[in-house]
């Protein structure tokens, strides 16, 4: 799952993102507006985590663009400003959650496994897709009664394919996904081939039919 901090107090979104981080989260900060702004520009979100008093401006105004523009991303205010007026504010402009500082991290994590378990998967624990039964808290996959070991970026491809279901997802997508902000590092998709190749082929081997089809040219589409 990825997750972009727009927070500028370095310690807390260093902080917040090596907790989120250890919880397999991909996560990605932005301590301004403008750096934000590129970033949701170019890539896209389970999560975003927006404070509202940044250097250049309201976070209240990346919230109105974020939903002016009728983005996916998931976004959750988390700010020392706890007025009413504010919290208000941001939950009509669009918010899914507000959390005022200072927090508990683990009910940071909570909301947000809460926020995008509710946008993606309609408030489910477990996901059903045919043979496959994945828990989304244990992270445990199963096909028939056969377990599937993937690594970290493993399942959260197949998540992300899953909630994507019967859409066509680009080479470029899944490397974002794959890599983030370091896209610019790579100079070909041979890390998402060698993913997706990876990910087939445990699924296959527990039993599980092939619903990752590859469109040639094009990229990949996970469908019954």
């Amino acid at each position: 799952m990825k997750v972009l901090i727009v927070e500028d107090e370095p310690g807390l979104a260093n902080t917040i993102a090596a907790y989120l981080s250890a919880d397999n989260y991909q996560c990605e900060i932005a301590s301004t507006i403008s750096d934000a702004r590129n970033r949701i520009e170019s890539f896209t979100y389970d999560c975003i985590l927006l404070d509202l008093m940044l250097p250049d401006g309201n976070g209240l105004t990346l919230l109105s663009e974020i939903k002016d523009d009728a983005r996916l991303d998931g976004v959750i205010i988390i700010s020392a400003k706890g007025e009413l007026e504010d919290k208000i504010k941001g939950l009509k402009l669009g918010a899914d959650d507000y959390l005022s500082k200072p927090f508990h991290l683990p009910e940071l994590a909570a909301r947000i496994h809460s926020l995008i378990r509710r946008r993606q998967f309609a408030n489910a624990d477990i996901l059903h897709f045919g043979e496959l039964n994945i828990n989304l808290n244990t992270r445990t996959i199963l096909v028939a009664q056969n377990e599937v070991v993937l690594t970290p970026k493993e399942f959260d491809v197949l998540i992300y394919f899953i909630g994507n279901k019967n859409r066509v997802l680009s080479k470029n997508s899944l490397a974002e996904r794959l890599s983030g902000d370091a896209i610019d590092v790579f100079d070909s998709y041979d890390f998402v081939y060698a993913h997706i190749k990876n990910l087939k082929k445990k699924l296959q081997d527990a039993g599980c039919p092939n619903y990752l089809k590859t469109l040639y040219g094009i990229g990949y589409k996970w469908q019954e």
